[in-house]
């Protein structure tokens, strides 16, 4: 079955609305979307060249997701464990074998089915990674980290423990998180509403990303911002910190308060990369 021959059965049976909730025809597309989103060869968002991002959204894709939600039936998947779990029939936990080379460290890590791992991914307990993301090659998924829905995260990304990748999911034509190859990112940091992080960057602990927060590269001596036909992009190899900036009116000035803001620092040398050398100990 052809790309476009899918699209246009998932295209149809999402137009359908309610009639597709007991559709044979529209159960076999979504399940046959389902396995090219593990297997890697569909995605939510895909590198293109000639977008203003670099980045292209497959809305379509976002569409048959949503369908799966709309046809699935809730179900108890318990499945004999002790903990008591209910979700949509249509999205049950992946389960992995040795042939996939995946490592899913026990302790209480779960990944959605239609979700991509891909070789050589270590996903440390407790982590999630929702339905239509896209984790590449040697990439580590640190505990308490979560990879939203359709977030793609790059080659050997390292996740830090309670990182979080948000997911963006509706509306389907909106670019999910991207994070791409050889990305760090500290612990108990965010990275939300459609941001892009460019190859090698370097994200501190406790750094927030959002589309609505300005960064301040001090290197350029510019303001990076979101605007209404692309999302924040931090650029290739920018190390941001979390920072703060004065408030210059009224009562917060009086007060001497500051608002917190991301900022970039410098660019990724080699001693930014000497310090990233341990995660490569830890594989």
């Amino acid at each position: 079955m052809t790309t476009a021959s899918l699209e246009s059965r998932i295209e149809e049976s999402f137009a359908a609305g309610a009639d597709t909730v007991s559709d044979v025809d529209a159960f076999d597309a979504f399940l046959e979307l389902r396995a090219a989103l593990e297997a890697g060869t569909l995605r939510a968002a895909e590198p293109d060249a000639a977008a203003p991002t670099g980045w292209r959204v497959n809305a379509w894709v976002k569409r048959g997701i949503l369908l799966g939600f709309r046809i699935g039936a809730l179900t108890d998947m318990n499945g004999g464990d002790a903990l008591s779990f209910l979700d949509k029939a249509t999205y049950p936990a992946r389960r992995f074998v040795p042939e996939d080379g995946v490592r899913i460290v026990p302790g209480g890590s779960s990944v959605r089915s239609g979700a991509h791992v891909a070789r050589g991914v270590v996903v440390m307990p407790p982590a999630y990674i929702n339905v239509g993301a896209y984790v590449d090659e040697g990439t580590m998924v640190d505990s308490h980290a979560l990879v939203g829905s359709c977030a793609q995260v790059g080659r050997r990304v390292h996740l830090s423990a309670a990182a979080q990748i948000g997911g963006v999911l509706e509306p389907v034509n909106a670019s999910p998180v991207i994070i791409e190859d050889d990305v760090l990112v500290g612990g108990n940091t965010g990275v939300y509403e459609g941001t892009i992080v460019r190859r090698g960057a370097v994200l501190a602990a406790g750094t927030i990303l959002t589309r609505g927060t300005p960064v301040y590269d001090v290197v350029q001596r510019t303001i990076l911002k979101a605007t209404a036909e692309t999302p924040l992009i931090i650029p290739e190899g920018a190390v941001v910190v979390p920072g703060s900036r004065a408030v210059t009116g009224g009562y917060g000035k009086e007060m001497g308060l500051s608002v917190y803001t991301p900022v970039i620092v410098k660019y990724r040398d080699e001693k930014t990369d000497l310090s990233t050398t341990l995660e490569d100990l830890l594989r």
